[in-house]
């Protein structure tokens, strides 16, 4: 698998996304769906958006290597939340995640009405192999 990252700028660095990944030569592609703070034994996170993110991080983390796949070849990360102001409170966690796992990831970030039960923070990837 080849993965090529297109920037025509640099602005986005400082967000840690890219505005565009190609892959080539893939020999599997793993949709996950959306993580969130619900633990293994499938009760909501009610703790605040930085307990949640990391989580689901964490949630999203074990989905993946369960899988055989790797965080480093995730391409396209999109982030639902019912508050981006609390959630850039706290942006830090994500960016530190990205860059242990050198991730470089098409992102688009959504600031929605409500999640399931309690929860503020979704994160739903794709990942090659």
């Amino acid at each position: 698998m080849e993965k090529r990252t297109i920037n025509p700028w640099t602005w986005q660095n400082e967000r840690s996304y890219a505005q565009a990944i190609e892959v080539t030569n893939a020999e599997g592609t793993l949709y996950v769906s959306g993580q969130t703070a619900i633990n293994a034994e499938g009760i909501s996170s009610t703790g605040n958006m930085k307990t949640q993110l990391i989580e689901a991080i964490n949630n999203l983390e074990k989905v993946i290597i369960a899988s055989g796949y790797e965080c480093k070849n995730i391409v396209r990360l999109n982030i639902y939340t019912t508050s981006t102001e609390e959630l850039f409170s706290c942006f830090d966690v994500f960016q530190n995640w990205v860059v242990k796992h050198n991730i470089k990831q098409a992102s688009t970030v959504l600031e929605v009405k409500s999640l399931y039960e309690t929860l503020k923070v979704e994160l739903e990837v794709t990942v090659v192999k």
